[in-house]
């Protein structure tokens, strides 16, 4: 099942309002939370499209903190990773919301991926993440004793945390500073007038100064109706987890990851121990048929148009068709995952494992077939519009607003 989301307020939207934020998703809320902190006299709406805030990326994933290891030097996910994971433990600490800076290892378990584990730990040292180490096998074997490997690097600032509270806590906030949350609001367009946009949505119409629009599987749509390059387009992969059984949980005690292949935006399959306790595995990375694909089998007409009629699908599945034949063969498969986990658990079987739940990652993809590798963002007219926000945009989602908050005074001036 999902993690817990909450419902913040059933306000209607207001016929006007300084700023708009369309979507209330995790990063939304922080948007929103920023600019009331930034602009008390502001009036500031969420317009969020569901019944409940953080119902999409948000309430589905792994819930871990990334520490910033990954991500290229210089790119904004390596920047705002790293400020971000330092002010959300902080904000959690402030708020009382359960987090744990529990720690990861990344195994290599294969020569083949020495050079890929150098490559992570120079990346770590770029991006200042701080404590990260190489580690052999008898270091693995401390951390945790249930894994093998024949080199790894321990990266001690990872942690686990609840987002689905932490996004209800950050919407708290914004009502609390006089911001309004608007929900089952979905926008259908917006229009740019003589001096402000007229944003439709399921409830009318809201007259906004300007928006920000951080619409998740939907950026991209919002962003071309609103005059942005459709390039690039978002496409929707689904990553189903399986969970261990109860009595099989001490096979893990924190997070244990694989070398990930540096060309592709994903972990591979990883175990993943939770805030309350349960221990995912995976998950898996499959092309879905909606941008909402929760069920395995849903699938809507024009998400799978919209996937199949962009340049940059054919071209990305011509390059990486054996990777998609690995990832359906570990979805088909509970035995495929299992053995992928096993390479560095290699007491894991698949009796050990249950359903757990699934989540749609909203990747960016460009025409020429590049998945593309980084926050990405735009504007139009009277609009910022985030464009491409994946993992770690959770954990980098409070930096990411003031990201956020600081390009749209760039580029509209400050907020009356």
């Amino acid at each position: 099942m999902s993690p817990r989301t909450g419902r913040p307020s059933d306000a209607p939207p207001p016929s006007r309002c300084d700023v708009a934020v369309v979507g209330g998703g995790i990063v939304g809320l922080a948007v929103a939370r920023e600019l009331t902190l930034r602009h008390p006299r502001a009036s500031v709406c969420v317009l969020e499209r569901e019944s409940e805030v953080g119902t999409h990326q948000t309430g589905h994933n792994s819930g871990v903190v990334h520490a910033g290891v990954y991500y290229t030097p210089g790119s904004l996910k390596a920047r705002l990773c790293v400020q971000g994971a330092r002010e959300l433990y902080a904000y959690c600490e402030q708020r009382a919301i359960g987090v744990e800076r529990c720690g990861k290892v990344i195994i290599a378990t294969h020569p083949d991926e020495l050079g890929r584990l150098e490559e992570l730990e120079r990346r770590a040292a770029a991006n200042e993440v701080m404590g990260v180490r190489r580690i052999g096998p008898e270091e693995i074997g401390e951390l945790e004793p249930h894994a093998r490997g024949i080199a790894g690097l321990h990266v001690p600032s990872t942690g686990i945390v609840e987002f689905g509270t932490l996004a209800h806590a950050l919407a708290e906030d914004v009502l609390a500073a006089g911001g309004r949350i608007a929900t089952a609001c979905g926008v259908r367009r917006m229009a740019v007038g003589a001096r402000s946009l007229h944003i439709t949505h399921a409830h009318g119409v809201t007259e906004a100064g300007r928006a920000i629009v951080c619409a998740g599987a939907w950026s991209d749509r919002l962003a071309v109706a609103a005059g942005a390059d459709p390039n690039p387009r978002i496409v929707p992969f689904r990553g189903a987890y399986l969970r261990l059984a109860p009595a099989r949980r001490g096979l893990v005690r924190s997070l244990i990851y694989p070398v990930p292949d540096p060309s592709l935006p994903f972990l591979g399959v990883h175990l993943t121990r939770r805030i309350d306790g349960e221990v995912l595995v995976g998950p898996t990375a499959l092309l879905a048929g909606a941008r909402d694909a929760y069920d395995l089998g849903r699938v809507r007409g024009r998400d799978l148009r919209d996937t199949l009629a962009w340049p940059g699908t054919w071209r990305m599945m011509s390059r990486w068709w054996r990777t998609g034949l690995t990832e359906l063969h570990h979805a088909a498969l509970r035995t495929a995952l299992v053995r992928a986990a096993a390479r560095y658990v290699p007491e894991l079987q698949p009796e050990d494992l249950q359903p757990a739940f699934a989540g749609v990652r909203a990747q960016a993809l460009a025409r020429d077939g590049r998945l593309i590798d980084d926050f990405v963002f735009s504007a139009t007219p009277r609009a910022l519009h985030v464009r491409n926000a994946p993992s770690p945009a959770a954990t980098s989602s409070l930096a990411i607003a003031r990201h956020v908050a600081d390009e749209a005074e760039r580029a509209f001036g400050p907020v009356h």
